[in-house]
C-alpha cells in the first residue's frame, strides 16, 4: 500500500468533460419556449420570465416591480392566497417569485407526473393575479420593514451608498433595487395592476422547462395554459449609464462608536454582453473573486485586516458596478483602503501572471458543472439567455471560451475596466475615529455624508 505524503500539496486533476443539456427552442404563438430534458430524477422546474424589472421604472415608483412580484402569491382571480398555497401543497409543488433589474421570474418545481396541474397554477398566477387590497398592504408593509432593517445594517448601508456614489443621478442602478421608504410607501393596488397589465406578457420574455419531460409532452400543456397569453413591453427603457464622478473621493457614513468599518471601493463596470465579459470574469477571480485572490491574500493572510474581502463585476443588462467589499476593525480602515488601492493599481500596471490566469481559468471551468446539479439551476441558466439576449449556445461553449482566455486578454481587460483613479470609496463606521487617517492617505477628498 502506497503511503500518503501529507506534507505535499495535492495537484489538481484534469478537468472532467461536461455537456450542457440540449435545449429545444421553439416559438408558440409568440411565446419563446425552451425545453431541456434531464431524466435522472422525475422532477421538473419551470421558469416564466417577464420583462418587468426595476430598470424599466422611474424613481418615484422605485420598488414597484419587486412589490408586484412579491404580491403575486397573494391570490388570483380564481383563488385566494390561502387557496393558492393549499393547491400547491396538495401537489407537493413549490412556487417562487424573484424580481431584479431586468425582469421577474416566476418559478415552479414539482414531480413530472404533476406538471399538468402545476403548470395550470403557474399560468393562473402570472396571467390572472388579483392583487387583493389586504395582500397588497401585507406585501407593502413587509417591503417597508425590509428597507428599514437594511438601514440598520452597516453592510447594506455601505452597498446602497456605494451605488449612489458610483452612478449618476437618474441612473436606476444608483438606487436600491427594492426601492425606498418614500417610493414604496406611496404604492397601492392600482400601481401593481397597472404594471402587471403593461409588462406581464411574453414579449421579450419566455418560458423555460427543465426536467423529466420532452418537448412534445410540454407543448400541448403550454398551449392549453399559455396559448392566449400576449403583451409585454414593446421596448426596453433607454437610460445612459454614467458615473456620478470621475474623481476619486472618500465618503464616510458616520456610525458613532462602531468597532468596525464597512468598506466599498468601486466604479462603473461593464454589462453582461460586453465583449470583455469572460476576460473580466477571469480577471476578477484572480483579483478578488476567490479565496486565493490577490486581495484576500493581502488583506486577510498578509495583514490580518479582515476575515475576507471580495471583488465583483456585477454583470447586468447595462454597465453595472465593479466593487470591492469587506469589513475591517476601525483602526485598520485606512491601511485596508491603501492596500485595496495598491492591488487595483498593481493589476492595472503589471497585469496578471500566467500562473494566476491558469488557476483562475481552471477554477471557473471546474465549478461550472457544480452549479448545474439540479433542474432548477439549469432552468436558471437557460433563463439567463432570455434575460440578457445571449446566443443559444452560450452555456455550451462557456467552459471552452473561459479556458481560451489569454494572459494578454486579462491584462487588457484590467487596463480598460479597472480604474483606481475613479474609485468611489465608501466607509460606514465611526467618523471621529477614521477621518484623520483617511485624510492622511491623500487619495482623495474625505466627506462625511448623511444616510439616505
Amino acid at each position: 500500500m502506497t503511503s500518503l505524503d501529507r506534507g505535499r500539496e495535492p495537484t489538481p486533476g484534469p478537468i472532467r468533460p461536461f455537456d450542457f443539456p440540449k435545449v429545444d427552442r421553439r416559438e408558440i404563438d409568440g411565446l419563446d419556449l425552451r425545453v431541456a430534458r434531464i431524466s435522472q430524477l422525475p422532477m421538473v422546474a419551470v421558469n416564466v420570465f417577464v420583462r418587468a424589472g426595476e430598470w424599466a421604472l422611474e424613481e418615484n415608483v422605485a420598488g414597484l416591480a419587486v412589490l408586484t412580484g412579491d404580491a403575486l402569491e397573494g391570490g388570483t382571480r380564481r383563488r385566494s392566497g390561502t387557496e393558492l398555497a393549499e393547491s400547491l401543497e396538495r401537489l407537493g409543488a413549490r412556487l417562487h417569485v424573484s424580481t431584479g433589474w431586468e425582469g421577474t421570474s416566476v418559478s415552479l418545481s414539482c414531480l413530472a407526473d404533476r406538471l399538468t396541474d402545476g403548470l395550470a397554477i403557474l399560468a393562473e398566477t402570472v396571467l390572472s393575479p388579483a392583487f387583493p387590497d389586504d395582500e397588497v398592504r401585507r406585501a407593502r408593509e413587509q417591503a417597508l420593514a425590509g428597507i428599514r432593517q437594511a438601514a440598520m445594517d452597516p453592510a447594506s448601508v455601505a452597498s446602497h451608498e456605494a451605488s449612489r456614489r458610483i452612478f449618476a443621478a437618474g441612473v436606476p442602478y444608483a438606487r436600491p433595487v427594492e426601492g425606498t421608504l418614500e417610493s414604496v410607501g406611496s404604492l397601492h393596488r392600482r400601481h401593481l395592476e397597472g404594471l402587471a397589465e403593461a409588462l406581464y406578457g411574453p414579449r421579450a420574455g419566455g418560458l423555460v422547462v427543465v426536467g423529466d419531460v420532452t418537448y412534445d409532452e410540454i407543448e400541448a400543456m403550454v398551449l392549453d395554459h399559455f396559448g392566449s397569453w400576449s403583451g409585454g413591453p414593446s421596448t426596453r427603457r433607454e437610460a445612459v449609464v454614467e458615473p456620478r464622478s470621475r474623481e476619486r473621493g472618500i465618503f464616510v457614513v458616520d456610525r458613532p462608536g462602531s468597532v468596525q468599518s464597512e468598506l466599498r471601493v468601486g466604479h462603473v463596470g461593464i454589462e453582461k454582453s460586453h465583449p470583455d465579459e469572460l476576460p473580466a470574469v477571469v480577471l476578477n477571480t484572480l483579483l478578488g473573486g476567490a479565496f486565493t485572490s490577490r486581495l484576500n491574500l493581502n488583506l486577510r493572510e498578509r495583514h490580518g485586516f479582515t476575515y475576507g474581502v471580495r471583488s465583483r463585476f456585477s454583470l447586468r443588462g447595462e454597465a453595472g458596478p465593479f466593487s470591492v467589499s469587506t469589513s475591517v476593525a476601525t483602526d485598520a480602515t485606512g491601511p485596508a483602503i491603501r492596500e485595496i488601492l495598491t492591488e487595483l493599481e498593481g493589476i492595472v500596471s503589471g497585469g496578471p501572471t500566467a500562473a494566476e490566469v491558469e488557476a483562475a481559468r481552471d477554477y471557473i471551468a471546474g465549478v461550472f458543472p457544480l452549479r448545474l446539479e439540479t433542474a432548477g439551476q439549469v432552468a436558471g441558466r437557460i433563463t439567463e439567455l432570455l434575460v440578457y439576449d445571449l446566443e443559444d449556445d452560450y452555456h455550451d461553449r462557456y467552459r471552452d471560451r473561459v479556458r481560451g482566455v489569454s494572459v494578454a486578454a486579462v491584462a487588457e481587460a484590467a487596463q480598460r475596466h479597472i480604474r483606481p483613479e475613479e474609485a468611489q470609496i465608501v466607509v460606514v463606521g465611526d467618523a471621529e475615529a477614521v477621518v484623520a487617517e483617511l485624510e492622511a492617505l491623500s487619495v482623495g477628498p474625505v466627506e462625511i455624508v448623511g444616510q439616505d
